[in-house]
């Protein structure tokens, strides 16, 4: 019963942060577009938010240890907020510093939620370790399931209510402010070691060059990523002048994305025996 009210308040924080992400993939280019941005600007938005995705997942880690994990998300949920009231503006360099929020925001969701967890399963209530895959595994179930639906209600706001495409990032923000407030107000703080970041940033390069196995999955996922992040930008632009719906689309391939773990899930199960190699 412990670990169950541990989980349901960890629940209570990350599965809105997840909700208020998703709600905003399937009108982002839309935006931009009814803004009247050329294709070429759109692909420069796009960039900055990926480019600072990366800068600041290098140094997400030592930031969230140094902050305290529970400050981190409430961060998260501020920075993400700013991001989501900055689409209103037509300002091209306004929109372009929301992208660089948006993936300081998107590098702290995908690191401080799960290290406050590890710490506080592990160090305060000490369950046992094996129990954590429990709760990421629920955690990516929900999170699939979030995701299909947030397609259904970006489209219910921005086509069905007639609101526009900046309708999904308005709703995203009550959500994040309901995340930053369990947060405060249910978790406590913690901390990580206290590392140079120099030595971090040299221990991961010392892995990535020395084990030839762990550059050629990284070169792999670094090649796939390409390929996803491509679809990302050209799905809508092919799709809108047919008059798809875009929220609509955006939960199939959800539901797609979801139905290949669970084959995967399947195939490796000890029914098939399949070996991811």
């Amino acid at each position: 019963p412990a670990f169950r009210r541990f989980q349901r308040g960890y629940y209570r924080v990350y599965l809105p942060a997840l909700a208020a992400d998703w709600l905003q993939g399937p009108y982002l280019y839309k935006l931009y577009q009814h803004y009247r941005f050329l294709e070429g600007q759109i692909a420069i938005l796009y960039v900055c938010g990926f480019a600072s995705s990366v800068l600041f997942g290098l140094v997400s880690s030592s930031l969230v240890d140094r902050l305290g994990r529970k400050k981190s998300c409430v961060l998260f949920s501020l920075t993400y907020s700013v991001c989501c009231l900055v689409k209103l503006s037509r300002d091209y360099l306004v929109l372009a510093a929301g992208r660089v929020l948006g993936g300081l925001s998107t590098a702290l969701l995908f690191s401080a939620f799960e290290a406050w967890y590890v710490h506080e399963h592990v160090e305060r209530h000490d369950f046992p370790s094996e129990w954590i895959a429990v709760t990421f595994s629920r955690t990516a179930f929900w999170n699939n399931v979030i995701a299909v639906g947030a397609g259904g209600t970006a489209d219910f706001f921005a086509e069905w209510l007639g609101l526009g495409p900046v309708a999904p990032f308005m709703v995203s923000i009550p959500l994040l402010v309901l995340s930053g407030v369990f947060a405060v107000q249910n978790w406590d703080e913690n901390y990580g070691k206290k590392r140079a970041f120099s030595k971090t940033c040299g221990d991961g390069l010392k892995c990535l060059l020395s084990d030839r196995r762990v550059l050629l999955l990284g070169t792999i996922q670094a090649l796939f990523e390409s390929v996803i992040y491509i679809f990302i930008f050209l799905w809508t632009p092919v799709l809108d002048p047919h008059g798809a719906p875009l929220g609509v689309v955006f939960s199939a391939f959800m539901a797609a994305s979801t139905l290949g773990s669970s084959l995967y899930r399947l195939a490796v199960s000890k029914r098939y025996h399949l070996q991811p190699v």
